[in-house]
């Protein structure tokens, strides 16, 4: 692609020019190699998520605290989005205080410490408290480092990176799930099968510290608290290979200038605007799906109840399950990568479409087996369960893995980005914590007779998004802005509630630039 179909034709303009691969430009293969420290926060994340579901399948795990069912496995599993939620209101205030790469550092910092505390656990008190830490600790890291990763990454570099951040999960549940299938074989009949793989939890954290140093501040803070100079030396040194005179450094200090402006008009904005308007309304209600649907779909009874689900088919050897769950997770790596890449191709609406039509089949027929299987037994039935757990998979990760957060970043204007961002994070970690009580309770008390459920509420997916949710795909943010208010979004009524034509202008100067 052409640079000005990826950056627009005004930011294409005054990009430096190069006969050779970004790779082989000094400055930018290392701005490249940098940027891979926040990159893997995604990575913490997705092994810190997919822990648990791992270590459910290890026996000496099981036995070793009680073999808890129910609401006792529920306070397990909903520890670490406790965690999270709990410290989401403060993160962001931190992130601009201390800045995004101390914010990074402590959050790896929390990681290890909680991974110490849960590898020694001795009771199951200390073993919840530690995914606790693990779900403030994950919020820190992962908080600044899309913004890190935003301001500090090369114009054409930009959206790529963004799309790789969340899919980079999975490599994280890779690790986690791998990890612990070789430890269940490797120290069969030992505590250390599931103290082990917790030890490791600390893994990339301790990647991101020894790297940490390299990680330069996000130019975009230093020029918020008073350093501009730094900032544009920042710039001029990954972006120019030091020549601060480039046009490019002048475009990029004048677009974070102005960004700066509006966001101290966003301070001021008051939650009450995301429903003040039909527009806004019908934005935090796409906010609130998106988050509720990324869980509610189903997903969050294989992610973090596998061993359950293979349960009710047959399926209870330790090693089967740990083996099931690692080759599940390069599976869904590979499915979210592919879908991030089609993004632009084949657009977000049809993507939802898609992953809402997939989802309900893969669900009914899920469902439909797991009855069949309950009253005769027949294996193959158990066989066929565990493929449509994967094209279930398949289909969850075309839109509900690249377009968690990118979806709603579009749609929202800037100066209800932050709030619109925190409501879906609420949805996305509410809907976890009350899923993480209810799935083992229902799952032990009626079966498969719970996927009923998901089916229909899968239905529901389908039909909201098919009414409610617009395309977004080769729009500029301003046409995103006038399908949500009308041709007149311009003015600030439609946004805001009130006539100001200067504050609507304002609002998509983002763009313009």
């Amino acid at each position: 692609m052409k640079d000005q179909d990826i950056v627009g034709e005004a930011l294409a303009s005054v990009l430096p020019q190069y006969d050779r691969p970004w790779f082989r430009v000094p400055h930018l293969l290392q701005l490249n190699l940098i940027l891979l420290i926040p990159l893997l926060s995604s990575s913490v994340a997705g092994y810190d998520g997919s822990l648990m579901n791992a270590l459910q399948s290890i026996d000496e795990w099981k036995e070793y605290f009680g073999n808890p069912t129910g609401s006792v496995l529920g306070v397990v599993n909903a520890a670490q989005s406790i965690g999270s939620v709990i410290s989401l209101p403060f993160i962001a205030i931190l992130s601009d205080r201390i800045g995004r790469r101390l914010t990074l550092l402590s959050g790896a910092i929390v990681i290890i410490v909680a991974s110490i505390i849960q590898a020694a656990s001795v009771q199951y008190g200390m073993f919840v408290f530690s995914r606790v830490l693990v779900g403030v600790g994950s919020m820190l890291v992962v908080q600044p480092s899309p913004m890190l990763i935003t301001e500090l990454a090369y114009p054409t570099h930009r959206g790529k990176y963004t799309s790789a951040f969340w899919t980079v999960y999975y490599l994280g549940a890779i690790l986690a799930s791998w990890a612990s299938y070789g430890t269940q074989i490797h120290f069969s009949q030992s505590n250390w099968s599931w103290r082990a793989p917790s030890i490791l939890q600390a893994g990339f954290p301790v990647i991101q510290v020894l790297f940490w140093w390299a990680v330069p501040e996000s130019p975009r803070w230093l020029i918020a608290n008073g350093q501009p100079q730094k900032a544009e030396q920042l710039l001029a040194r990954f972006h120019t290979a030091g020549d601060t005179s480039h046009p490019l450094i002048q475009f990029e200090m004048a677009e974070i200038g102005q960004t700066i402006a509006m966001e101290s008009q966003a301070a001021e904005t008051k939650w009450t605007t995301l429903v003040k308007t039909p527009g806004n309304r019908k934005r935090t209600f796409i906010a609130v799906c998106v988050g509720a649907f990324a869980q509610w779909n189903g997903v969050a009874v294989v992610s973090y109840y596998l061993s359950l689900v293979l349960d009710t088919v047959g399926i209870t050897d330790s090693s089967t399950q740990t083996l099931i769950n690692g080759l599940l997770q390069i599976f869904n790596f590979i499915a979210a990568g592919s879908a991030a890449m089609l993004v632009d191709r084949l657009g977000r609406r049809t993507l939802f479409l898609w992953s809402a039509v997939g989802m309900l089949f893969s669900f009914i027929v899920w469902t439909a087996c797991s009855a069949v299987f309950n009253t005769t037994q027949a294996k193959p039935l158990g066989n066929t369960v565990i493929a449509f757990v994967f094209i279930f998979y398949f289909h969850y990760d075309i839109a509900y893995t690249p377009l968690l957060l990118g979806y709603p970043t579009e749609i929202f204007p800037y100066s209800l980005r932050s709030k619109g961002l925190t409501v879906e994070l609420l949805s996305v970690y509410g809907s976890l914590i009350i899923l993480a009580f209810v799935n083992p309770i229902a799952l032990d008390s009626i079966g498969w007779h719970y996927y009923i459920f998901f089916c229909c509420f899968d239905v529901v997916v389908l039909v909201v998004t098919w009414f409610a949710f617009p395309e977004t795909k080769g729009h500029s943010l301003e046409e995103i802005a006038q399908v949500f208010d009308g041709p007149s979004y311009a003015t600030s009524r439609n946004i805001f509630g009130k006539e100001d034509d200067t504050v609507g202008k304002a609002e998509h100067a983002e763009h313009a630039a």
